[in-house]
């Protein structure tokens, strides 16, 4: 999704306190890296307006492709499953 994602999410994880949740890590990576975010979206709305009139792209709006991203991290890094 963007540049060094595995050692962004590494540092959002380091800096939340309490519970993680997909939501606390949603809101740790917008504090931290907001200039990423703002890439992100803009790269996002470039892209819709280049599409032609009448094409679907299938394509999800940022938070939901960041969210995804988030939550399959997690489940990878830091969700163990209870044995």
């Amino acid at each position: 999704m963007f540049i060094d994602q595995d050692q962004k999410f590494k540092e959002v994880l380091s800096k939340i306190e309490g519970i993680v949740s997909e939501q606390s890590f949603f809101n740790m990576f917008l504090e931290l890296y907001p200039e990423v975010w703002k890439k992100h979206k803009a790269n996002y709305s470039k892209f819709t307006r280049s599409k032609q009139f009448g094409q679907t792209i299938p394509l999800p709006k940022p938070e939901v492709s960041l969210r995804k991203e988030i939550r399959l991290w997690l489940q990878k890094n830091y969700y163990k499953p209870q044995d």
